[in-house]
C-alpha cells in the first residue's frame, strides 16, 4: 500500500490511539472484580421490592431497607457478643 508521508503519519497517530485505548481495556479487565450479590432474594421477596420501589421511589426504599438490615445486624451481632 502506498502512502503519502502525512498519511503515514496520520497511520501511526491511529495506531498509537488505538494502542493506548486498548490499554485502558486491558487494565479495567485485570483490575475487574467479579461481582457477587450480598444476599439471595427469594422471588416473592423481589417482587415485593420491586413494588415498593415503584410506590415509594428507589431512595426511600434504599434508605428503608438498610435501616432494617442495619438494625437487625446490630441485634444479631451485639446478641452473639453477649453469649461468647
Amino acid at each position: 500500500m502506498k502512502v503519502t508521508s502525512d498519511e503515514k503519519e496520520q497511520l501511526s497517530a491511529a495506531i498509537d490511539r488505538m494502542n493506548e485505548g486498548l490499554d485502558v481495556f486491558i487494565q479495567f479487565y485485570n483490575e475487574s472484580e467479579k461481582d457477587e450479590p450480598l444476599i439471595q432474594l427469594e422471588d416473592d421477596t423481589a417482587k415485593l421490592m420491586k413494588e415498593a420501589r415503584e410506590l415509594y421511589g428507589q431512595d426511600k426504599l434504599n434508605e428503608t431497607l438498610n435501616a432494617i438490615i442495619k438494625q437487625i445486624l446490630s441485634i444479631s451481632l451485639s446478641e452473639e457478643g453477649k453469649k461468647k
